[in-house]
């Protein structure tokens, strides 16, 4: 699990490195579902601090340089071919996004389907869902039956 002060330290010296530092900063943030963001109107590469406790260090020096990549592309260039180009340039070897766990300890919705499989949702379910991996497509018989997490 890496350390939020030494995750701080890393973007700090790519975007040194890499860009402005006049003009770019870092921050934390409280996503929970995507581990990195490019702003490009405030000029600020953020990081989910909930993801980057749960990382190893690789990972999140991954996921550092996929935002820095960005930032170093620009926003017209999306995950296309510029971007692939720099992120490759610059040492990251990732895929276009982040695949990996998510920070479901903090989810208030927990559900799980007649086989037992977990689910989790940061809002209250409004819609029934089934299961997806029972499942290819809808179906009352993996219906999750949610509830409300007692401790958040």
């Amino acid at each position: 699990m890496a350390e939020l002060a030494r995750v701080r330290i890393w973007a700090e010296a790519l975007i040194r490195l890499h860009l402005d530092p006049q003009t770019w900063s870092f921050g934390f943030d409280h996503a929970k579902r995507r581990a990195g963001l490019c702003n490009y109107t405030e000029r600020r590469i953020t990081v989910s601090r909930y993801l980057a406790e749960k990382f190893d260090d690789d990972e999140i020096h991954q996921v550092l340089l996929h935002e820095v990549a960005h930032a170093m592309a620009g926003a017209a260039a999306g995950h296309g071919p510029r971007w692939k180009r720099i992120a490759a340039q610059i040492g990251y070897v990732g895929g276009r996004t982040h695949d990996g766990e998510i920070a479901h300890e903090r989810a208030p919705w927990i559900g799980a389907c007649p086989a037992g499989h977990a689910h989790y949702r940061f809002r209250r379910p409004t819609r029934a869902a089934s299961c997806g991996r029972c499942a290819r497509g809808f179906s009352d018989a993996h219906l999750i039956e949610w509830r409300k997490r007692p401790e958040l």
